[in-house]
């Protein structure tokens, strides 16, 4: 009775061939066969490679400034300009993260800027009182008690240089002829454009306060905006070119 449930020797010979056989397939299946997906790499544009590269000529040789993480919209432009401002007037809207430069025609420079707590203290209308190249910094008494261990040792003041907070050039805004403390400057943070930050007061990509301070001069009107856009419509669609 048995030896009647006992498989027959052709049977079990069919059945080890079909294992041999889709063995391969189980093993494939195991194994992805596909590359691994590759992380889109962001073409840079020659025309802003060239425009953040780096300044050689210097008194501190400024070097590259990495943008291929920057969100485009940040990086320096002319863009069509709505405001009511005259030719020369430096716009300032801390809440878009953008800097303007007013020109002729309707048209604007426009910078993408980071904003620190100082630089959403004041708002208002003032002018450039005075232009410094890699300005000294000497951190407020504010900042040395929010971050003591960064900033007490610079209490005397830091010298112009790579490290210093303010970058490769500052514009001091007073107000008739009262110094406001509100500085429009260049940034060893790159990362920070766009952003609000912890300290400082606009902060622009270095190449860029060259180029804004290469256009300005001293007497130059600014105007600070805070809590409002200066246009209501964003004007990404109305990019002329890269400048």
């Amino acid at each position: 009775m048995f030896a009647a449930l006992a498989p027959s020797r052709s049977l079990l010979r069919r059945a080890v061939r079909a294992f041999v056989l889709l063995l391969p397939i189980a093993l494939a299946a195991c194994v992805s066969t596909q590359p691994p997906p590759q992380q889109a790499v962001r073409r840079i544009d020659p025309a802003y490679a060239a425009m953040y590269g780096p300044r050689p000529d210097e008194p501190h040789p400024l070097p590259a400034t990495d943008i291929s993480e920057v969100d485009p919209r940040f990086l320096r432009r002319e863009v069509a300009y709505y405001g009511r401002e005259e030719p020369g007037t430096i716009v300032v809207d801390t809440q878009s993260r953008y800097l303007y430069l007013v020109r002729e025609g309707g048209r604007a420079i426009r910078y993408g800027i980071g904003v620190g707590k100082e630089g959403l203290a004041w708002s208002g209308r003032a002018r450039i009182g005075r232009k410094a190249t890699w300005p000294r910094w000497t951190p407020t008494a504010a900042m040395i008690k929010r971050e003591p261990e960064r900033n007490a040792r610079w209490a005397g003041g830091m010298e112009g240089g790579l490290n210093n907070p303010l970058g490769a050039r500052a514009l001091y805004l007073y107000d008739n002829g009262r110094d406001t403390m509100y500085r429009i400057h260049g940034t060893t943070e790159p990362w920070s454009i766009g952003e609000s930050v912890s300290s400082g007061c606009i902060r622009l990509f270095n190449q860029d306060i060259i180029d804004l301070y290469n256009r300005v001069p001293v007497g130059s009107p600014v105007v600070v905006m805070q809590g409002q856009r200066l246009f209501d419509v964003e004007d990404e669609m109305r990019v002329s070119s890269a400048f």
